[in-house]
């Protein structure tokens, strides 16, 4: 199987505001692209784009391609189920909305010391195992934003994982939060295979630091920026396929290109993403993915990825004019709620795959901007 996967989570959208407003023409557009270059993993989950990944997901693939020509990857939301039958029905929806009879690939969404009752009180290990043992899912994988300690402990605890989803790209790579490395290095040791979510930390990576752009285009003019974190992650053993979530032509394009020219990192090159690490890190402000399942769980309804992107780049373009103008447009409309309308309720903590403290990081933004 080749190593680039079309990750679901972020979808060409008609109106960015709007979830639901997938642009299907586009979207299976770049499905028959992806199709036709030999491409076939596809992955969603119960949870993208609310509900609007998976059945997008049906459109584009399944009604217009025979079943044995991709593979499709699936979550069971285990933070938000309360029993066993509950399972069952989530599990049931998603074989629907997907237009599937199995999964190729299923797993525990986010599994972690945070929602250890999620898949202990109500066994999340045992229904993934019966469904893999009556034949709707083939593999079984977990996915994890957790420490390397916990990992291990559950990989020991549970055989019957097959393969574990890593948030990993050069910027994480040594992070002392995420510990990229040192999960990676886990999973390597239980023999198991990796696949790798956010090699682009959410287009982090590829909107850097204007000197971050200098140091690729003097060693290779002819690479794009994505091109270098998409090829750090090649450069590892172990790994299945890279996920990305792709919202243009342009997008699926580059991967492409990338995936199929590929050429492993060099010393040389090892050394430059080291430097632009420390670059990135001098500059960063607010290190957001856009994965969005804060503003799914916020009563307040604000957009916060929209805010921290927009914090970011004020930072780095050192006080432009047009963010703020931009900042002022879009919080004029009385749809759209402000930072500042923060109900310091804190629920988004449990739900960032980041770690991030959001209601602080929202007070930034307000004073930066309000």
């Amino acid at each position: 199987m080749k190593k680039l996967g079309f990750g679901l989570m972020r979808l060409p959208l008609l109106d960015e505001d709007d979830v639901s407003s997938i642009n299907q023409e586009l979207f299976n557009e770049m499905v028959d692209l992806f199709m036709k270059c030999g491409f076939t993993y596809f992955d969603t989950a119960y949870i993208y784009l609310k509900g609007n990944s998976e059945k997008s997901f049906k459109k584009a693939v399944v009604d217009r391609y025979p079943r044995d020509s991709f593979v499709v990857a699936d979550k069971l939301p285990i933070f938000d189920l309360e029993s066993t039958s509950q399972m069952q029905d989530v599990f049931e929806e998603q074989l629907e909305r997907c237009g599937v009879d199995y999964f190729d690939y299923y797993l525990l969404h986010n599994v972690s010391t945070k929602h250890v009752s999620k898949f202990t009180d109500i066994d999340s290990f045992k229904f993934v195992r019966d469904m893999k043992a009556c034949g709707k899912i083939k593999h079984i994988g977990i996915s994890c934003h957790d420490t390397p300690e916990f990992l291990d402990n559950i990989l020991t605890k549970h055989p019957e994982i097959e393969f574990v989803q890593l948030q990993i790209n050069y910027l994480d790579w040594m992070d002392k939060n995420i510990q990229a490395r040192n999960c990676y290095d886990i999973v390597c040791k239980h023999g198991l295979k990796v696949v790798i979510m956010e090699p682009l930390k959410g287009g982090a990576l590829i909107n850097v630091p204007h000197d971050v752009k200098g140091l690729f285009k003097n060693y290779d003019e002819t690479r794009s920026v994505a091109s270098w974190a998409m090829r750090f992650n090649l450069s590892l053993d172990n790994v299945l396929v890279i996920l990305s979530g792709m919202k243009n032509m342009d997008d699926l394009q580059d991967n492409i290109s990338t995936v199929d020219n590929f050429k492993g990192i060099s010393k040389e090159e090892s050394n430059i993403l080291n430097k632009a690490v420390d670059i990135i890190n001098d500059t960063s402000a607010i290190k957001c993915t856009s994965c969005n399942y804060c503003i799914d769980n916020c009563p307040a309804n604000i957009n916060i990825s929209k805010f921290f992107e927009l914090y970011n780049t004020q930072k780095l373009l050192n006080q432009s004019h047009s963010i703020a103008m931009y900042y002022r447009n879009y919080v004029s409309d009385s749809n759209h709620k402000k930072p500042s309308d923060c109900l310091k309720c804190n629920k988004c903590l449990d739900y960032c795959p980041q770690k991030l403290n959001i209601p602080d990081n929202l007070d930034k933004v307000g004073q930066l901007f309000e």
